[in-house]
């Protein structure tokens, strides 16, 4: 059962919309490098899309209605969007689940010190990484420090032309015959991540102070552009990202390779196809993009929280019409797309797929039935009657999809929000985009397959 290339089924019309969504998208990736970010870009495309807080409008005493637009957001990482339907809200909702967070390099608490002349950040990795390929790119750092005095500032180094880089070295090739002799989880070690800050040393110290003189430097420099103090580390969350803007990928521009795409591609392509519902719809639909998924969906931001199930309970509330039932009954009555990346079939790499039941750029959006690892430990396994629903749906609204396995049974696996959500006994499936080295500081999705999730999901919020 062989997928035909949704590339050679488009009118110049579609090609075009297919570009439009594309160039979107990049911008998205741009503005968006961490959680944060992102959520403040996502309310800020929710509200020129007349979407209102629920909070400030129960503050307010306003009752919400079919047709209202409404979001939430808890602790600036993880956000839902509501657009209430005609059909009683017991009855059900239809959900687009993705994340918004991303492997990374996060600062320490206690990160700053100088050796030898030089200056540098202490890390610990943020989810599933190759720590081998985080070093000698230039890179960037975005997040906020809080102050005691209860402001913020928020911080981004690294993206502008004329900023400088940060940058984690390696050894040379010519003294590395041993390094080389490691296993590749080896060769650069978690401790080993330190971001190179600085090498000029700060003039006329006291004498002993002069052994610290490159480290003096950088405090000083953050403290005149920031006003910030070295204790202050220990209330910043700083993300280290990849510098530089998402691009086109190939000759043809078929592609693009942009930083945070797992899962930045599915949560921006349910975002756009959520704003773009605008008049009433039959059932309530609700786009949630949360935290913490890269490190098992766990905290006050993850899927793992309580946030989803609050929010519905105050929507509930301010329609006038909860109960504990019927928040119950909402949940178990919903339908919903866990929308989260899989595994691109790579040629090079082709003896971790089962070719048969892989994922290929460029032949439309993924479902995966089950993720989980090996023996689908962890895995949400979605039953028959739910999947055909949904191949209905994208038939019936001409999406190209796929489905697929993540990579061979004994080779490794992994997971999504989808068993979490499902803990609700509503309707779940993994549905999203085929990227290419995921979890890479770069990586790779086909334009085509963004084009066809956005399409998917749009078809799910109108008739799941």
């Amino acid at each position: 059962m062989e997928r035909r290339n949704a590339w050679l089924s488009y009118t110049e019309a579609e090609e075009k919309e297919l570009e439009k969504v594309a160039k979107e998208y990049r911008n998205f990736l741009d503005v968006g490098k961490t959680e944060r970010e992102c959520v403040t870009q996502i309310i800020k495309e929710a509200q020129e899309a007349g979407y209102e807080c629920l909070e400030e409008k129960a503050a307010k005493g306003e009752k919400l209605k079919a047709g209202d637009k409404v979001y939430t957001v808890g602790m600036k990482k993880i956000v839902a969007l509501f657009h209430i339907g005609q059909d009683d809200i017991a009855e059900g909702m239809n959900i687009l689940g993705a994340h918004i967070d991303s492997p990374r390099l996060d600062i320490k608490q206690n990160p700053l010190y100088e050796d030898t002349d030089l200056a540098y950040l202490d890390t610990h990795y943020y989810g599933g990484v190759k720590k081998y390929q985080w070093v000698t790119l230039p890179l960037a750092m975005h997040g906020v420090v809080a102050k005691k005095d209860g402001s913020i500032v928020e911080i981004s180094i690294g993206e502008d032309a004329e900023d400088p880089v940060l940058y984690i070295t390696d050894l040379l090739i010519h003294l590395s015959g041993k390094q080389l002799q490691k296993k590749a989880a080896e060769v650069i070690e978690g401790e080993m991540l330190d971001i190179l800050i600085g090498s000029r040393p700060l003039a006329e110290l006291p004498d002993d102070s002069k052994k610290d003189a490159v480290k003096q430097n950088v405090l000083k420099i953050l403290n005149e552009k920031y006003g910030i103090e070295e204790e202050d580390f220990l209330s910043a969350e700083l993300e280290i990202v990849p510098a530089g803007k998402a691009r086109d990928c190939g000759l043809d521009r078929s592609m693009i390779a942009a930083y945070g795409q797992d899962d930045r591609v599915c949560a921006y392509t349910s975002l756009a196809a959520m704003l773009e519902m605008e008049e009433t719809p039959k059932r309530t639909g609700c786009c949630l993009l949360v935290d913490k998924e890269e490190i098992g969906s766990v905290g006050a931001t993850g899927m793992q929280s309580r946030f989803f199930e609050n929010s519905v309970a105050e929507l509930l509330d301010g329609m006038g019409c909860y109960s504990e039932l019927a928040l119950r009954r909402a949940l178990r009555n919903s339908s919903m797309l866990s929308s989260d990346v899989s595994a691109g079939y790579d040629p090079a790499y082709g003896e971790a797929f089962e070719k048969k039941n892989a994922a290929y750029l460029g032949r439309g959006i993924v479902l995966n039935k089950f993720t989980g690892a090996r023996g689908k430990s962890g895995s949400n396994d979605a039953n028959a009657e739910y999947v055909a629903r949904v191949r209905r749906i994208f038939d019936d609204h001409n999406v190209a999809f796929q489905t697929a396995e993540l990579g061979k049974v004994d080779f490794g696996g992994g997971g999504t929000i989808a068993y979490i959500a499902a803990l609700y006994g509503m309707e779940v499936i993994d549905s999203g985009v085929a990227v290419l080295s995921m979890h890479a500081p770069w990586e790779v999705t086909s334009k085509a397959d963004v084009y066809e999730a956005y399409k998917a999901y749009k078809a799910f919020l109108l008739d799941a």
